[in-house]
């Protein structure tokens, strides 16, 4: 984002409303680094080895978990709606919906507002917060 942000004067506003529609639905990745996945093997008390063998892909030279048929990410609890790892979550899920490809424009924003429920609702987040999300993962 070249020059100041399109929210720079007025912030954006997000509260999750635990939906799990950004759990859920169509197939897509949801990206991991060997930190995250060491962090999720230990919240679910698996071997490392074993954890990658059953819960992460492949996808070029990166990986990303696993998902059910439908696309449900495999850590979703569908009778909850909950993330059953949720304090171990992978950063690309921390940091939503502070992801480029939603905040780079007012465009790209009202889509995401109109996909998630929680999105342009609630506290009032500053650019510089925001900014500092969407450096931790590109998506």
């Amino acid at each position: 984002m070249a020059g100041k942000p399109w929210f720079e004067e007025k912030g954006l506003r997000f509260e999750c409303t635990q939906c799990g529609d950004c759990c859920t639905g169509a197939p897509g990745f949801v990206w991991v680094n060997q930190e995250e996945i060491e962090a999720i093997a230990k919240a679910i008390s698996v071997d490392v080895d074993e954890f990658e063998k059953k819960y992460v892909r492949k996808i070029g030279i990166r990986k990303s978990l696993v998902e059910f048929p439908n696309g449900d990410c495999v850590f979703f609890d569908t009778e909850k709606r909950n993330c059953s790892v949720y304090e171990a979550r992978p950063r690309q899920c921390r940091t939503w919906p502070w992801w480029n490809s939603n905040i780079n424009s007012e465009k790209a924003w009202e889509e995401t507002k109109e996909a998630c429920p929680g999105c342009g609702k609630g506290k009032l987040f500053t650019a510089e917060h925001i900014l500092n999300q969407a450096a931790i993962i590109r998506i």
